[in-house]
């Protein structure tokens, strides 16, 4: 690592963040554009009256307002350089009063900060790093421009200072998250290559770079990444999970205060109110009561009671003393505790090994005891007090886990053998107690959230369990690559969940029916803006544009779906629009009359197809025949402009490609799902499956953004018709419009995003588990430490 003067360092600090900002700064034109784009693709919708019109309001005040948005935020963006641009975080605990306003601002500016952390929170982290090491800071400023808050939080108030209103940002800040996420997080990839080319931190060691407060009882201390705080002090409601929806980077949205209580208690002040956000924040409680209590028994957080600069698990050379438990010089070398760590792993390996399904009680009481006794010896060798405190947590933590019976033993014994790899990483990287989102704690938790659904004769010999063995054992092959390992064995068992849930015959035929009514509808959504634009300048009457929107755009999808968009019998279809919207016009001359007089049989027996493909059928079918029948006889009658040869031919070559113009980017709001209509739509009986659909009521937007934040692998108590059953989440559509899930007795229940809100909302389904495993571990962990606090050191 290159040696370099304060000042260099500064400047080599402000040179990345002005790179950053210019960097990010260039997507805001293209941001605005999409913007624009999406908000004229909304303003020819159709939807309700009202919900047309406030589209339209939302266009006519884009169009005369938002153009200044984005030089604005360009602006407010280069000015925010000298705003937040170093510096640590103040540290002192600061109360003030929050207006409405201010909150409902922030809420918004943290939906898109979220969605940056998202994707980018290795990237991030890195970045954060090397840049405090770079300031000699242990944190970054809260406004500073290296943290998605500041970037988000422009774009917002710059949205507002423009003119335009909350409820337009909400319409379209996914769209802005599209377009804006995969730039910022390639600005903090290249960033971090700028640092490493000039030699700054090529290798990050975790342990030097831990975040640290102040007092133990100042109430401020930050665990790991965003940490939400608050201005109510408010408690998890009953049956709401505070883990299994949390997602990888993940983090409460909204700005925090203080925790109150003891160390084990549960209380936090949370802002935001929704469910998910005080679960979120109740968990990251335990993590900061952990930390509290820790602090005070050795004197200062696992990462400050370590020297910095070393290598590898407790590279720390020697400790010296310090409060609360600090203790003197420790002579031991830190090779001789890592090896005492991989000799304590190779043993246990050994052990376990031996292990048969049968006589489970005693094997996890002869597991329990081995790595009680491991734990000991380990304790004597720590070389520091933290480490000390670290290996007896780190053990709490796993005694619980063991105890999970919960857990089918035959999936036990492999997380069992995880407590040596987490020991080395919480060891290496003491943010493993400061944060959820740590790869380790990840991994568990799913695992853990998925097969505590299942008994144990489903698990055992299961794939699931072969695939728990597996990242077992690719992590124990790779103890010195510390979270990465974890992060990489991490998405391959999301994928693996993804592929093993969906994998029988009955779940892929529902899958397909699911997404093919979903594909089916957004396509004639799509098919319908096409029309209209087609017809915008016709004399087309009110009757066939009714018909042809309405009803026209869904046969043609559904066509589309059952053969192909250029199958013989869609392309036909697609004809007969453009030959209806012909013959429903003007016929002055003779010739065009005698014409249509001819073809019409042939016609109406395509448009009679068609509505029998959609399931119109008898008196609903003759109804709309003789409406059409009754429009082309005034059209004989007619004294209006005839619609030129040209654009007919125009509108049906237009027709005949229509996907070309069309995107994959549709709303799928409003699917008609029933039972009924799946069957007639591909001919599957949907006896076992249980439909779900929307309502029409309103529900929050945190709610729906908790029902897409649910995680594949989860279970939850479904309380559906007055009959509750244990239900798994299986799989969600790709617009995130259709959830599955499956039940033990066979039955699966395919539920609608806004049906799936509001059972969040109402406590209809709840997760089967109130906290994830490494959550409940720590708790029951910090339990034992506040009745026993001795044992920490001992």
């Amino acid at each position: 690592m290159i040696s370099r003067s304060p000042a260099s360092s500064q400047q080599l600090a402000r040179e990345t963040r002005e790179r950053f900002v210019t960097a990010t700064g260039g997507a805001i034109v293209p941001v605005a554009n999409a913007v624009r784009e999406r908000l004229v693709a909304l303003a020819t919708m159709t939807a309700s009256v009202r919900e047309m019109q406030q589209h339209r309001d939302d266009f006519l005040a884009f169009q005369s307002q938002g153009s200044n948005w984005a030089p604005l935020s360009q602006a407010a963006w280069r000015k925010a350089l000298t705003g937040g641009a170093s510096g640590g975080s103040t540290g002192g605990l600061r109360l003030e009063l929050i207006g409405d306003e201010v909150v409902e601002t922030n809420i918004l500016s943290s939906r898109l900060a979220q969605a940056i952390t998202d994707k980018a929170s290795f990237e991030l982290n890195d970045l954060r790093l090397r840049i405090q090491h770079l300031e000699g800071t242990t944190e970054l400023d809260a406004k500073d421009v290296l943290k998605p808050e500041a970037l988000a939080r422009t774009l917002v108030d710059q949205w507002l200072a423009a003119g335009l209103s909350r409820e337009s940002w909400n319409r379209v800040q996914e769209v802005v998250q599209q377009r804006l996420v995969d730039v910022v997080v390639q600005a903090y990839k290249d960033a971090n290559a700028f640092l490493i080319e000039r030699g700054v931190m090529p290798e990050i060691d975790l342990k030097s770079f831990v975040k640290r407060t102040g007092s133990a009882n100042s109430g401020t201390a930050a665990l790991g990444g965003s940490f939400a705080r608050s201005s109510q002090v408010g408690t998890i409601p009953p049956g709401m999970s505070a883990g299994i929806t949390l997602p990888p980077g993940s983090f409460a949205p909204a700005a925090i205060g203080v925790s109150a209580g003891r160390a084990g208690g549960d209380t936090l002040v949370a802002t935001g109110g929704s469910p998910l956000v005080l679960a979120r924040q109740r968990a990251q409680g335990v993590l900061l009561n952990l930390k509290r209590f820790v602090t005070a028994r050795i004197g200062g957080d696992l990462g400050q009671m370590r020297v910095p600069g070393g290598h590898g698990p407790g590279a720390v050379g020697v400790s010296g003393g310090g409060g609360g438990g600090g203790g003197g010089p420790v002579g031991l070398a830190a090779p001789a505790f890592a090896a005492a760590i991989a000799d304590a792993e190779q043993a246990y390996q050994a052990m376990a090994s031996q292990y048969v399904v049968g006589d489970e009680a005693t094997a996890i009481h002869q597991t329990a005891a081995e790595l009680r006794r491991r734990t000991s010896e380990l304790k004597k060798k720590a070389p520091t007090t933290a480490d000390k405190a670290t290996v007896e947590i780190v053990a709490l933590m796993f005694q619980a886990i063991l105890a999970e019976e919960r857990i089918p033993f035959s999936a036990r014994v492999w997380f069992a053998r995880l407590q040596m790899p987490v020991l080395r990483v919480a060891i290496a990287e003491p943010e493993f107690f400061a944060t959820l989102q740590h790869p380790a704690r990840m991994l568990i938790d799913r695992m853990g959230s998925c097969v505590m659904g299942f008994d144990a004769a489903a698990i055992s010999g299961s794939a699931l369990e072969g695939e728990i063995r597996r990242v077992v054992q690719v992590i124990e092959q790779y103890p010195e690559t510390g979270q990465r390992v974890f992060k990489l064995v991490f998405d391959e068992f999301v994928a693996f969940l993804n592929k093993y849930l969906t994998q029988s015959d009955a779940t892929q035929r529902l899958m397909s029916v699911a997404q093919q009514v979903e594909q089916k509808e957004t396509m004639a959504i799509q098919y319908t803006i096409e029309l209209r634009k087609m017809l915008n300048d016709m004399p087309v009457r009110e009757e066939i544009r009714e018909f042809l929107f309405k009803i026209w755009a869904e046969v043609l999808a559904i066509a589309a779906l059952r053969h192909g968009p250029q199958d013989e019998q869609t392309v036909t279809l697609k004809r007969a629009a453009s030959d209806l919207v012909w013959a429903a016009s003007a016929k002055p001359n003779r010739n065009d009359r005698a014409r249509v007089i001819q073809d019409l049989p042939q016609l109406l027996q395509r448009l009679r197809q068609g509505m029998s493909l959609l399931g119109i059928e008898g008196e609903p079918q003759e109804a709309q025949i003789k409406t059409i029948g009754s429009t082309l006889s005034d059209a004989f009658l007619s004294k209006t402009e005839a619609i030129p040869q040209a654009k007919i031919e125009a509108m049906a070559k237009r027709l005949a490609n229509l996907e070309d113009f069309v995107s994959d980017e549709g709303d799928a709001t409003d699917l008609p799902l029933d039972a009924a209509s799946i069957e007639l739509l591909l001919g599957v009986d949907a006896a076992s499956l249980e439909i779900v659909p929307d309502t029409g009521n309103k529900v929050g937007e945190d709610m729906v953004q908790w029902a897409h934040e649910l995680q594949v692998g989860t279970w939850f108590m479904l309380d559906h018709n007055d009959r509750v059953s244990q239900v798994q989440f299986v799989w969600r559509s790709e617009r995130k419009q259709l959830h599955l899930f499956a039940s033990s007795d066979g039955r699966s229940f395919l539920i609608q995003v806004g049906r799936l809100a509001s059972y969040l909302q109402a406590g209809l389904l709840v997760p089967a588990e109130e906290e994830t495993l490494t959550v409940r571990a720590t708790r029951e962990a910090l339990a034992k430490l506040d009745a026993n606090p001795e044992r920490l050191l001992n």
